[in-house]
């Protein structure tokens, strides 16, 4: 792979390995191509902000982009220091900017970083967007007259105040429970541990130092890079564990007794206080391998769900168009319309312990009265790096008459964004509201990689399906 590999937007911009294809010259590849499109479509004299996380070199590669801007002419705002991904959008829109850079790549492993884009209105830009910056890549930039100022900012300050004033902390004090916040090393780093100590809620933070090398993890709130978590929550006594991702706009969860609570559950308990307590309108969306517990929540309710393409960028568009009260996706990024129509791991930690707060429950409790109440779900999902033609055969096979997985008899496909099989499960026969069944195979367009997604009513069930989906990629390659 050359320096000038190609680069691709997808859903908020483009990733790369540092180095290999993440470099200086790639970076203002990427900036010239959105400098030109702010210069087409937007106000240039509002200015873009840029902002950058705990990754090597971070802050460098947003200086570079900062000055492609500036000398075509478009002022910008530079972050004075590491910044979270939702703080620099809500900064993007509470200053009125034609738009963000944040320099990142979120969860992925720490030789990769990434340039994403934020639109005006504080949030994922959409397809259309992303679309028109990727067609100026490669295109000469727009020279000015004169260089645009480049002004260090913080954004931190407004953006922590809107997040704590969207929360009780009072209550949450008064509740009497203690938090594990994991920063996993990212952008959230001191955040939540600012907000909990001026509000005299007990806490103990973990993995809040800067080390680039994200030691021994990926920078992704999920098992099994959650050990730590898992572990400190039980040794401190803590009544949850609130962890964020590395640009800290998804979160993760554990709760008292080192259980991981995955981003379907976190999901499901925001959406049920939601609708309970705060009786706040709009629609809900998911995405299409999602819990479909929030369906059954949304039924109870009498909400109207909307099922989307898998990708943050499809909340975003609902968001934008309608009025939508939350969404999600199963990576743990989860939206609240009223705050921006962006992922916040750092809000959603914080609602989840007005959660408890307002239940007098533990997160163990909660999620555990949901199972009660809408039937038991489980979820797991396995990610196969395989061969480009292996991941197309399988897709292919998965398109054509399949009769049964793991046994279990095919009742109806749908193929929204991958293939998913819904399946008759004679184990559902026992339990109560039992959960659907169902498998999902979903190949990555941009590498070869393909995940194997399932739920189901059982984590013993959800085991076989995802062993039989992983079977079945690799069927043709034995």
């Amino acid at each position: 792979m050359t320096t000038n590999s190609p680069i691709k937007f997808g859903t908020d911009g483009w990733r790369g390995q540092i180095a290999d294809d993440f470099t200086y010259e790639n970076v203002r590849i990427a900036a010239a191509a959105i400098a030109n499109y702010v210069h087409q479509y937007e106000d240039a004299a509002r200015g873009v902000c840029i902002g950058y996380d705990t990754r090597f070199g971070s802050r460098a590669f947003a200086r570079v982009a900062a000055e492609v801007l500036a000398n075509s002419g478009i002022p910008v705002q530079f972050a004075a220091a590491i910044t979270p991904t939702p703080a620099l959008s809500f900064g993007v829109r509470e200053r009125g900017a034609a738009g963000g850079i944040m320099i990142t790549s979120s969860h992925n492993p720490f030789q990769w970083n990434g340039v994403k884009y934020k639109a005006s209105y504080g949030g994922s830009g959409k397809p259309s967007i992303m679309a028109a910056i990727e067609s100026y890549l490669g295109a000469p930039l727009r020279q000015a007259a004169a260089s645009a100022p480049i002004t260090e900012v913080d954004f931190a300050p407004t953006y922590i105040s809107a997040i704590e004033n969207f929360v009780d902390l009072k209550k949450i004090r008064e509740s009497g429970h203690q938090f594990l916040v994991d920063c996993m090393y990212g952008a959230g780093r001191g955040v939540i541990a600012g907000i909990f100590t001026r509000a005299g809620v007990p806490f103990v933070e973990i993995r809040g130092e800067i080390d680039p090398l994200f030691p021994g993890i990926n920078p992704e709130p999920i098992l099994p890079h959650i050990r730590a978590a898992q572990l400190a929550v039980v040794e401190h006594k803590c009544h949850a564990g609130l962890i964020t991702d590395g640009d800290a706009d998804r979160i993760g969860a554990v709760d008292e007794q080192g259980n991981f609570v995955d981003p379907h559950k976190i999901f499901a308990v925001l959406l049920r206080w939601l609708l309970e307590r705060k009786q706040w309108p709009g629609d809900v969306t998911r995405a299409f391998n999602t819990t479909r517990m929030l369906d059954r929540i949304c039924a109870k309710y009498g909400r109207k769900l909307h099922e989307h393409g898998i990708g943050f960028k499809y909340v975003c568009d609902l968001m934008l168009e309608q009025e939508i009260l939350i969404g999600g996706e199963e990576s743990g990024g989860i939206g609240l319309s009223r705050h921006l129509p962006e992922r916040d791991g750092l809000l959603n930690s914080l609602l989840l312990a007005n959660v408890m707060a307002d239940e007098g429950k533990t997160l163990g409790e909660l999620v555990a009265g949901l199972q009660q109440e809408f039937g038991e779900h489980h979820y797991g999902r396995v990610d196969l790096h395989i061969a480009e033609e292996i991941k197309q055969n399988a897709i292919a096979r998965a398109k054509g008459k399949v009769e049964s997985i793991a046994g279990m008899k095919v009742l109806r496909v749908e193929s929204l964004d991958g293939i998913k099989f819904f399946l008759d499960n004679p184990e559902a026969a026992g339990k109560p509201n039992a959960a659907e069944s169902w498998l999902l195979l979903r190949a990555s367009g941009t590498e070869p990689l393909l995940r194997v997604y399932a739920e189901s009513c059982s984590p013993e069930s959800v085991g076989r399906l995802l062993e039989a989906g992983r079977a079945f990629v690799m069927e043709e390659s034995r």
